[in-house]
């Protein structure tokens, strides 16, 4: 039986950050994909992802400074341009059930002394004359938000990871993580009948979680949805250059978001958390002409622009932990499987976020204040391991 200090299981960004991590502290890492590397079946395919320092939760913030650093690492490391600062804003409208609070927000803002500028509506139409907002709504610009690009991400973690001696098998579907009888560590059984042994597992499986769960008597409840964004072509392209226009998040009663041009000569949107449920098993691949209908309505709305063509719409999964809280951290009832969730919005921590996994599995513990992030109190555990 191969053995390893650290295995990951699930190489989505997440899992690919923790592969990484773990090997350049040197670690001998076993990374397993259950598909192809690069699928489009998870929440780490396409291109565009937003990062930015803005959050409601202090301990988010916290943990989205320690990722810019991070990020820079990993662009120094790979010799490539990532990350592209563009500025951004959050629109907080003052409407009934409104997902955001302006207040809330840069409390936490505050809190980290992260800076910021509060703008009224005039103000906003005065810089990017292409939102038509509300008087009422209130805006929170933040210089340091920015974009990704989410699969160049992903392969160029792999690539760190495999530099640093990491083993990585895509295409490997697990079956199973039990206990070693020696009470030192895990096996990993796959489906193609091969078994490996681990000091430490890390699951970054997100919706194929609870699978891997269920044989060490763990569930966590999670709810699983196909997500979609759509790519659009204004009238007016250079009026939505990264120059000229931000990333941009709306906090009404449903959630969006948005992009300006970003490598072709199309704005991304959509909307965060739609609710459109289905398992891994259930999807469909095939987006929603309600849920596309609804966004076009919203553009339209805020962003009028009488030419602007939807050209294409892509699905992704999203997992949803209770609360919508991170989990990095170990089970209770076993403490060398180490569990990271990042609830659909974890992509701008990313090589922090493995960062502190791939501290906890060869370090014991983290540099990052995790405290927050551990294993949720609606959580089942029915084994005595």
């Amino acid at each position: 039986m191969e053995q390893y200090d650290v295995a990951v299981i699930g190489l989505g960004v997440l899992g690919s950050a923790a592969a990484y991590h773990a090997a350049q502290k040197g670690a001998k890492v076993l990374g397993l994909e259950q598909f192809e590397l690069g699928h489009t079946r998870g929440a780490s395919h396409d291109t565009s992802r937003i990062v930015r320092t803005s959050n409601f939760l202090p301990e988010y913030v916290s943990l989205a400074k320690s990722a810019y650093k991070d990020w820079a690492a990993l662009e120094k490391a790979v010799d490539q341009h990532l990350l592209s600062i563009t500025g951004g804003v959050v629109f907080f409208p003052d409407e009934e059930g409104a997902s955001m609070n302006a207040t809330e927000f840069t409390s936490s803002l505050d809190a980290n002394d992260v800076p910021y500028e509060l703008l009224d509506a005039a103000q906003v139409k005065s810089r990017w004359p292409q939102f038509d907002i509300a008087d009422s709504v209130k805006t929170v610009y933040t210089a340091d938000t920015g974009i990704v690009h989410a699969s160049k991400v992903v392969a160029a973690m792999q690539y760190v990871a495999r530099a640093h001696g990491a083993v990585i098998k895509d295409r490997t579907p697990v079956e199973r993580v039990t206990p070693h009888p020696s009470g030192k560590g895990v096996i990993i059984s796959t489906a193609t009948g091969q078994e490996f042994h681990a000091g430490k597992v890390i699951l970054t499986t997100d919706a194929w979680t609870n699978k891997l769960l269920a044989p060490l008597g763990v569930h966590i409840p999670l709810s699983v949805m196909q997500e979609q964004i759509t790519y659009f072509k204004p009238t007016d392209v250079s009026a939505f250059e990264s120059s000229k226009f931000p990333v941009w998040i709306w906090g009404g009663r449903e959630c969006y978001y948005g992009f300006p041009c970003y490598g072709e000569t199309t704005i991304k949107a959509g909307r965060d958390v739609a609710n459109n449920f289905m398992t891994p098993a259930e999807r469909t691949f095939v987006h929603s002409p309600r849920l596309l209908g609804e966004l076009s309505s919203f553009m339209d709305s805020t962003m009028p622009d009488s030419g602007r063509e939807a050209l294409r719409t892509v699905t992704c999964q999203y997992t949803i932990t209770p609360d919508r809280q991170f989990i990095i951290s170990p089970l209770e009832n076993c403490k060398d499987v180490i569990l990271g969730l990042g609830a659909a919005h974890a992509f701008k921590f990313a090589p922090a976020f493995g960062r502190a996994l791939a501290e906890l599995a060869v370090d014991g513990e983290t540099k990052e204040d995790v405290s927050t992030f551990g294993i949720p109190k609606s959580a089942t555990c029915t084994s005595k391991l």
